[in-house]
């Protein structure tokens, strides 16, 4: 009787190991990478729009890692991303320098804004550069948010009280300068709950609904331009780096599609990012 059955039995096992097969390879999941960002392309959503536009033209999908500056480059350096696109462009470059990313290639810009209360309590719209307005809101020991996170937007900030000439931390830690160490969106919640100052990127602050009596106190000093960057994870430093999917990511936003994704997205009819890829 074994024998009378043996042969179908085996075409049968031959089958069902076809079909799951079959079933495996259609299980597949599409390639993907991951980008370490700052919650600025996040917050002001950005993301939101290009991406789904990436992985249309490309196949490849993306998760995001959105955090500071500084721990996105941090993440990079683990190689636990692929690729970081990010504001920081001293950090940037060391970055590159110490042989953690390649290829980093300028992406777009925007810029910060110095918002505070309506009631302007240092008389910040009196003046015209963030360093002089740095320092009314200090002589007046007005409330200032800091993110205090190591994002792109803490190292501009901390940047500007240095060329103010000021010490924040040690003359007004506590006091009048609070550090949340959290991301633009809380700092801005937290700036409107307290009727503080707080520096943002222009991006995040339009996309911000929770404005309470903060306005915009300061913008269009040449200290406040915000550049962005982005570069593929060294994969000779670490194997597992997924290089090829990355860099069709970075050729794809520094190239025609990804440059008019940016510059098409905008809320209320203004632009949160303008292309710079083309000046490289």
């Amino acid at each position: 009787m074994f024998t009378r059955f043996r042969l179908p039995f085996i075409r049968l096992i031959a089958a069902a190991a076809l079909g799951l097969a079959s079933l495996a390879a259609g299980a597949q999941t599409p390639p993907s990478i991951v980008v370490a960002s700052t919650t600025s392309t996040e917050q002001s959503g950005l993301f939101g729009h290009i991406l789904p536009l990436f992985t249309r033209d490309t196949g490849i999908a993306v998760k995001v890692v959105a955090v500071g500056t500084g721990q996105a480059l941090d993440i990079g350096r683990r190689g636990d991303a692929d690729v970081v696109f990010v504001h920081d462009r001293p950090a940037e470059d060391r970055f590159v320098a110490e042989g953690w990313g390649v290829d980093r290639r300028d992406v777009m810009y925007n810029d910060f804004v110095l918002v505070g209360p309506k009631s302007d309590p240092a008389g910040v719209m009196q003046v015209k550069t963030l360093s002089e307005a740095l320092r009314r809101i200090a002589s007046s020991q007005a409330l200032f948010i800091s993110r205090g996170d190591k994002s792109g937007t803490h190292a501009a900030e901390l940047r500007a009280w240095k060329q103010a000439g000021i010490d924040p931390v040690a003359e007004g830690r506590g006091k009048w300068y609070r550090e949340i160490g959290a991301g633009m969106g809380q700092a801005l919640n937290t700036a409107a709950a307290l009727n503080a100052y707080t520096l943002s990127d222009r991006g995040t602050w339009l996309a911000f609904k929770n404005r309470g009596d903060l306005t915009i106190v300061l913008q269009g000093d040449k200290a406040l331009f915000n550049p962005y960057g982005v570069m593929l994870v060294n994969p000779a430093k670490h194997p597992q780096v997924k290089a090829a999917q990355g860099r069709a990511f970075i050729d794809w936003i520094t190239g025609p599609a990804g440059q008019q994704a940016i510059a098409s997205y905008k809320i209320g009819g203004e632009p949160l990012f303008f292309p710079d890829a083309k000046s490289q």
